[in-house]
């Protein structure tokens, strides 16, 4: 029988499941200094019932509530969001009393505003924008919460002239108001002069809590609304940390990653190019298409091994298989359609509703399962040009992509498979760092609830049978079912999201795939999608910057250049260069009239794992001066040792 305070007390549930019994009308601000003085001064927000809440509102009792800091991520979240809404915006109305206020979001590690100017501003002006910012936070100014109707909101921005303020006022839905339809405004000051902003909160209750290491970073123009119809704004990008300390790890993290840019080294290496005639499609030099194959090469053998067909199928499809699939209602704006004879047809944007295709052809039995189904296959979405990056985010790229046709009972282990086979590949590449994501059902999404529930339960026993750790990603699922993402940490301590794995009992429903089962009736397989690079073009980005273009010697484009020391012995460069093609080892020779000095800086600029000196002496003895990448030191060997031990070093993973 549980105990009911009396009417002056109410029961709180901590994050331990510890519960305190504190006075009503306890607010979270009362709760953090009651718990210690400590946690009240770094407290910057509370998380009640699973909802994140302004620190001054009154508890209830039952609520469960934690305390968020600037440890939490939630609790750094908001900080930086009040440092961009309430600071940012500020300071920038004060330098440019004209300017109109737009959006102004947290993002990955910072922040950026969004705002309609007089003029042009450059990375000149910041410095003055961010001392303006540190002169605001020394005013310890308060800030507020106000909840009015909508009229009044879009009355109070218009008569200021914030005209995007009542924009998105006017077009907001009922989820983006709060309490009966009231909209949420934060205030600093009072009167007339008072700086107020749109937000749905929560924020810090005062500056005293933005101990925030910030420093502003960039500016560059974005569309209002992301529609190139609309107005060109001025977007202020900015980080922020909790400590100074992790903000310059960050800067030189940042400072690393521009030294390892993919772009900027496919240009210095020759690796490929992108143009505006073929705009996000790659053109691949002869290297970079070396390092591709190398790849696609080391994939394939690596499908054998794991018992995969290799199939082909069509790029340009029917419009009537993607209604059958779901793609064309929950994708077709990313889809790059044609017409022909009367037919709608789009270029394919994934492979799966083609798989199925080859699997409905003839007949199945459950002796055939699992199936695992690889292609390579050539994929393009008409991403947004602004979103384009690059190899990192293209709208033409082939996937390393495979869908595994089994039985529900096959789920788990086929599942343990695939993640033996990840984590290898991921070996192999240098990344030793993985993390797991469970992504779970979509707000858009196709099938019925016990479907989800299914599908979602056979993906989280499979992971747990894996031995894998994994962290909820809610929402995030593909619109067919959930899925595990897996998350590679590079040299420099970035994240990558790459290979995916995917429990789809949809699919096979909407495009009548059947096996016959042991009791000789029909069943509907279940149909794992999965990757491991993802796509070819992005993960090569990825490899570049990992290495600082600095391959494994099986991935490099070129293992080795002979450099003749003078061309009386051209005839012997060749004849190595001969010998070492002939052991696999891509080889190119340089005979320039050039010091030898000279070409050694120039090939190890290049970044060519060896380079081989040939002059009279080698001629006469039959041997080599090899110098590896990164070292000043020579070895020299004889000729059909040093063809055995590069070889042997350059040999790929089996």
């Amino acid at each position: 029988m549980t105990t009911q305070p009396s009417p002056a007390l109410i029961h709180l549930t901590l994050p331990d499941g510890s519960v305190r019994e504190v006075p009503a009308g306890t607010t979270g601000e009362q709760l953090a200094a009651s718990i210690g003085a400590g946690l009240a001064k770094a407290a910057v927000a509370m998380k009640v019932n699973g909802q994140q809440r302004d620190l001054y509102l009154p508890l209830s009792h039952g609520d469960a509530v934690s305390i968020l800091t600037a440890k939490d991520a939630e609790g750094l979240d908001i900080l930086r969001h009040t440092l961009t809404a309430q600071v940012l915006a500020l300071a920038v109305k004060e330098l440019y009393p004209a300017a109109k206020l737009a959006i102004g979001p947290t993002i990955e590690h910072g922040f950026y505003y969004d705002v309609d100017l007089p003029h042009a501003i450059t990375p000149d002006d910041l410095p003055a924008i961010e001392n303006r910012m540190r002169e605001i936070l020394k005013r310890e100014n308060s800030v507020t919460r106000e909840m009015h109707s909508r009229a009044d909101a879009i009355s109070l921005f218009e008569k200021r002239g914030e005209t995007y303020k009542a924009e998105l006022i006017r077009g907001a839905a009922e989820d983006d108001t709060t309490e009966a339809g009231k909209i949420s405004l934060y205030r600093q000051g009072s009167g007339e002069d008072a700086f107020i902003d749109l937000c749905r909160g929560p924020h810090v209750p005062h500056f005293s809590k933005l101990t925030l290491a910030f420093i502003l970073t960039r500016v560059s123009g974005a569309y209002w609304r992301g529609d190139s119809k609309n107005q060109m704004l001025t977007r202020i990008y900015g980080l922020a940390f909790a400590t100074d300390k992790e903000l310059k790890a960050h800067l030189s993290m940042l400072e690393e990653a521009e030294k390892r840019d993919h772009r900027k080294l496919g240009r210095e290496l020759d690796l490929f190019h992108i143009q505006e005639e073929a705009v996000g499609q790659v053109f691949w030099h002869d290297k970079g298409w070396r390092i591709y194959r190398n790849l696609e090469n080391y994939i394939r053998r690596q499908l054998v091994k794991h018992g995969y067909i290799e199939v082909k199928t069509p790029i340009l499809v029917d419009r009537v298989l993607w209604e059958k699939s779901g793609h064309w209602e929950k994708f077709h704006e990313n889809m790059f359609i044609s017409e022909s004879e009367e037919k709608h047809l789009a270029i394919k944007p994934m492979n799966c509703p083609c798989h199925v295709q080859i699997f409905n052809v003839g007949l199945k039995s459950y002796r055939d399962l699992p199936l695992r189904m690889a292609e390579f296959g050539a994929c393009h979405r008409n991403e947004p040009s602004g979103a384009l990056h690059g190899l990192m985010r293209v709208r033409g790229f082939v996937q390393d992509d495979a869908h595994i046709f089994c039985t529900e009972d096959q789920i788990t282990s086929e599942t343990i498979a695939f993640c033996d086979l990840l984590k290898e590949v991921y070996r192999d590449l240098g990344f030793t760092e993985i993390r797991v994501k469970f992504s779970d059902r979509p707000e858009k999404r196709a099938g019925t609830d016990a479907t989800w529930d299914k599908s979602e339960g056979a993906l989280k026993a499979a992971v747990e049978a894996a031995g894998l750790e994994y962290s909820l990603n809610p929402g995030e699922g593909a619109f067919y079912g959930p899925k595990l993402e897996f998350v590679l940490r590079d040299a420099i301590g970035r994240d990558w999201q790459c290979g995916t794995l995917q429990v789809d009992f949809v699919l096979p429903e909407r495009l009548d795939a059947n096996y016959i089962g042991e009791d000789g009736a029909k069943h509907r397989p279940v149909m794992l999608h999965r990757a491991i690079l993802g796509s070819f073009e992005r993960f090569i980005g990825i490899l570049i910057e990992q290495y600082a273009g600095k391959f494994p010697l099986w991935l490099a484009p070129v293992h080795a250049v002979i450099c003749s020391i003078t061309n009386e012995f051209d005839s012997y460069a060749n004849e190595v260069a001969t010998a070492l093609r002939a052991a696999g080892l891509q080889t190119e020779t340089d005979l320039r009239s050039e010091k030898i000095n000279y070409k050694v800086r120039e090939h190890s600029l290049q970044k060519v794992p060896f380079i081989l000196a040939v002059g009279g002496r080698d001629a006469e003895a039959r041997t080599v001066a090899i110098r590896r990448l990164g070292s000043d030191k020579q070895e020299v060997l004889g000729l059909s040792e040093a063809v055995q031990i590069m070889a042997l070093e350059a040999r790929a993973p089996a």
